[in-house]
């Protein structure tokens, strides 16, 4: 009988994959994201490195048999294993020398470079994981999940979202509005006036509710799978609707949807500003008026109404 292939995930979300920054805390959105890496490893035994944070996201998925959490002593066992693979794809100089120093056949993703000290792509992952600027961005062409296919070497062919969690509610809303954002960049919210200008709109005509559990992930993902439509921000629920198979109206201005790639659930409405500096992922504007101001309430109830007809 042959061995088990085994590979080693090291995601907690502490550096967004195609992102320059790296901050402290864990980006839910990024830990989701990279989920369907694991249609590619279904005959691996996989063990996944992860913050606790991102817990609810990955516990119970089928194809993890190891979810491992910084803090936790496992860590320790894991330092003094042999993988076939180790997939690091994080930009934090420590998690890096931790990565560079498990024993592996075949390492993917970032390594540390002992010259500078700093996080740098593995030989066979360079081309795809050279790290973005905006001018980058402005031209993306492929989106965030064809990216790490193609660091794996392999062809991304749409496969989705792997999500651990069983929601344990069903439809009882037509509408969700997911109005909040992350504190990394404040300008993907659309105003709350327009929110309520859109409530509305529709109301008398659908149920609706505004985004509930927001200490709560199990309780999110739950109140998200209650809704039949989501409207969203730019933010961890757009990508959490989708693996829940939830239609998805998503709201851009300073961020980019052309790293989402296609979904037959997705629906994108962009503001229509006319900003040289789009996308900017920054954190204040330097107009007088944001561009997620630009997106018109009469425009969303439009596709509103188109998808839930």
């Amino acid at each position: 009988m042959s061995r088990q292939h085994t590979v080693l995930i090291i995601k907690p979300g502490y550096s967004e994959t195609f992102v320059p920054h790296v901050r402290a805390v864990c980006s839910l959105g990024d830990v989701l994201r990279t989920t369907p890496i694991l249609h590619l490893f279904k005959d691996h035994h996989v063990t996944w490195l992860t913050d606790e944070a991102a817990v609810p996201l990955l516990q119970g998925n089928s194809r993890i048999d190891r979810l491992v959490t910084f803090g936790d002593l496992k860590v320790l066992e894991i330092e003094g294993e042999r993988f076939d693979k180790v997939v690091n794809l994080e930009k934090v100089p420590e998690l890096c020398g931790m990565a560079d120093r498990i024993q592996a056949w075949k390492r993917y993703g970032f390594t540390l470079d002992p010259r500078t000290g700093k996080a740098a792509a593995c030989e066979e992952a360079y081309e795809s994981l050279v790290i973005r600027t905006h001018e980058d961005a402005q031209r993306l062409t492929r989106s965030w999940v064809e990216l790490v296919y193609d660091m794996l070497g392999a062809t991304w062919q749409g496969e989705g979202y792997l999500l651990g969690y069983q929601p344990k509610t069903s439809e009882c809303y037509d509408i969700g509005f997911n109005v909040n954002v992350g504190t990394l960049c404040p300008l993907k919210a659309w105003p709350a006036d327009c929110w309520d200008d859109l409530n509305a709109r529709v109301a008398g005509k659908y149920r609706t509710s505004y985004q509930q559990c927001l200490q709560d992930l199990d309780g999110y993902m739950d109140w998200i799978n209650s809704c039949r439509l989501l409207v969203t921000n730019d933010s961890l629920g757009l990508h959490l609707g989708l693996a829940l198979g939830k239609q998805v109206l998503a709201l851009f201005g300073p961020t980019t949807s052309s790293d989402l790639g296609h979904w037959d659930n997705l629906h994108i409405a962009s503001s229509p500003t006319p900003c040289a500096c789009r996308p900017c992922y920054a954190t204040d504007c330097v107009l007088d008026e944001t561009c997620m101001r630009g997106i018109s309430p009469a425009l969303i109830f439009e596709h509103v109404e188109r998808i839930l007809v």
